[in-house]
């Protein structure tokens, strides 16, 4: 083989180096040219790259989060009234009145069963309202099949969030820490945890459908995560978890018509579980933030009139005079961010609110006169204007059975209705009741009692007693932004 000669040979070799070196420099610049900007600033997200990684198993993330998530069994009892099979017959029923059949009450027991998840190794567990509204004993199995009875901490039915706490005896239990929720992507790869149909402990996977998903309708506060991890009826209060273990969700909702998983489940995000938990803890109430303005989505005709790229953000139509966005915000302006976080609507606007808690400052970004600004909110609670003065009404009249009281913003802030609104509201009605008889329905404002204006709980029960014994009622409410006037016999 002909060789060349050693200088020559030490030329080529750098030549050849030199092309290497270049080569390569092509090779990556062109790769760096295909790689998107997100993948390459986040390593930690990429998809499997060959059959070993796709061959990866999720035991580990399971072992570790697993021992946190619980059973939770619950007993009610509920009065049952027994009626004769013949009390829809209308030939009896001409004969013997509404009536006829209706027999003794009976007392019968009902079990129901969800999950939940151990958020502090003392013993406190979250779930969800709904999976224990009501109990009158509940049970909590561990994953080791231990069995405690548990004590109800604190009840939240706005975030349909509750909070348990079990007896450990000293010992530490296992327990989820709180991922960030803020932080997680549609694609993201997650865990469902919990007991689906009472089968035992079972864990699905699937993926981060979407986030922020405001039209569930199963709490006040609606930002949810959805995921397509099989979530079942049991799966309730149960943990939804990255592949790092951490907790991002609490389980609570599916869409089927079936009753079973359709791929589409919901999850109350950790941010705002963490809040209610943290609250329950300490011993003090939740605290939510309060805007004291209200407004609308904003349209895509909205968003062209005012110069907006594109239609997002809530349009604020007006601000409390007594509120913390009084000077602030103004009429006219978009809210299109809560700390550093979009809002899409006025629920996602509510969530992120409550979210932040009570105390100093948040910046809030809006867009006013063309363009982008950034102001500061202060984060308190609505205030208790007035006391509520709850009275339950009796007598013989027409609101016999209502429970009503003075609207606050604090108030209507706890039964998520407008905090602008003022004067009694009906807040709840006893069963068979006379105000249940004519279709009074929590959440009615009083505005008037045969024509007199009513403005507070005790203007309301002082004039029913002085028309004690009246045989025609009027009736005039608020229900839903529109004014009803009822004219009753009784």
């Amino acid at each position: 083989m002909n060789r060349l000669p050693e200088r020559d040979a030490d030329l080529a070799a750098a030549i050849r180096g030199g092309l290497r070196s270049r080569m390569l420099a092509l090779v990556l610049a062109l790769a760096a040219l295909q790689v998107p900007p997100a993948v390459a600033a986040d390593a930690e997200r990429r998809v499997p790259e060959s059959r070993s990684e796709m061959q990866l198993s999720f035991a580990p993330v399971v072992r570790q989060a697993a021992p946190a998530v619980v059973n939770i069994y619950t007993r009610r009892t509920v009065v049952v009234q027994q009626r004769s099979p013949f009390f829809d017959d209308p030939f009896f029923r001409r004969f013997f009145g509404d009536r006829m059949g209706i027999g003794k009450p009976s007392e019968r027991v009902q079990n129901a069963l969800g999950s939940g998840v151990i958020v502090d190794g003392r013993g406190y567990i979250v779930t969800n309202n709904h999976v224990i509204d009501g109990a009158d004993q509940i049970t909590v199995v561990l994953n080791d099949r231990r069995e405690f009875a548990a004590e109800v901490v604190r009840l939240d039915p706005q975030t349909d969030l509750a909070v348990l706490k079990i007896d450990t005896e000293g010992q530490t239990l296992p327990a989820l820490s709180f991922g960030d929720s803020d932080s997680i992507e549609v694609g993201d790869l997650v865990l469902a945890i919990g007991n689906p149909f009472g089968v035992g402990q079972t864990v699905t996977s699937g993926i981060v459908s979407a986030l922020a998903r405001t039209m569930v309708g199963v709490s006040d506060f609606q930002s949810f995560i959805q995921t397509d991890a099989a979530i079942n009826p049991g799966n309730s209060g149960g943990a939804l978890v990255t592949v790092n273990g951490e907790l991002i969700g609490v389980n609570t909702a599916i869409f089927s018509r079936s009753g079973g998983s359709n791929g589409i489940g919901f999850a109350i995000p950790a941010t705002l579980v963490k809040t209610v938990v943290q609250a329950a803890i300490e011993g003090r109430p939740v605290a939510r933030a309060w805007l004291g303005a209200r407004g609308q989505p904003v349209t895509q005709e909205i968003a062209e009139s005012l110069g907006m790229p594109r239609p997002t953000g809530v349009l604020v139509s007006d601000v409390h005079p007594e509120g913390p966005a009084k000077g602030v915000l103004k009429r006219g302006d978009v809210i299109l961010e809560i700390g550093g976080k979009p809002v899409d609507d006025p629920r996602a606007l509510r969530f992120r609110l409550a979210a932040a808690g009570i105390g100093g400052e948040t910046a809030v970004t809006i867009w006013r006169e063309g363009r982008r600004q950034t102001v500061s909110l202060p984060l308190v609670a609505a205030p208790e204007t007035v006391a509520r003065d709850e009275r339950e009404i009796t007598g013989s009249n027409p609101l016999a059975g209502a429970r009503i009281a003075n609207l606050s913003p604090a108030l209507a802030e706890e039964l998520g209705i407008d905090g602008f609104e003022e004067g009694v509201i009906v807040v709840d009605i006893t069963r068979n009741s006379a105000a249940a008889s004519i279709g009074l329905k929590p959440g009615d404002m009083v505005l008037a009692v045969n024509g007199k204006r009513l403005s507070r709980t005790a203007d309301v029960e002082t004039t029913l007693k002085q028309m004690q014994g009246q045989r025609r009622w009027q009736l005039t409410l608020r229900r839903e932004g529109r004014e009803l006037t009822l004219d009753l016999m009784g």
